[in-house]
């Protein structure tokens, strides 16, 4: 699915034009861009989070030459999926069911 698809079923969902749903949409990623950028978490419950996460700087090797390197530190965008998400697609962990408590007559 792309961003044009996602416009174009917003549009038809919520009975807007295709230019007001892309205004839309690109207000919300401008929005969870910003927040990511102050290192805040964007949740949007049950669906998921974005959060940044700091990668230390590691050692790594040229695939030409084999020739060691030092990749940097840097800061990555994560998406962590809710547990509907999770659910949706079949990938969640399965939940024990707990047991009802019949009470004693």
């Amino acid at each position: 699915m792309t961003k044009a698809d996602v416009i174009d079923a917003v549009a038809v969902e919520a009975e807007l034009s295709r230019r007001r749903a892309g205004e839309i949409l690109d207000l919300i990623l401008n929005e969870i861009k910003g927040a990511l950028q102050k290192g805040d978490r964007v949740a949007l419950n049950p669906f998921g989070s974005f959060v940044v996460r700091a990668r230390q700087a590691r050692e790594g090797r040229n695939p030409k030459t084999g020739e060691k390197i030092t990749i940097a530190a840097r800061k990555v965008p994560v998406f962590v999926a809710g547990t509907s998400l999770k659910d949706a697609v079949g990938g969640g962990r399965p939940r024990a069911k707990r047991e009802k408590k019949v009470s004693g007559l």
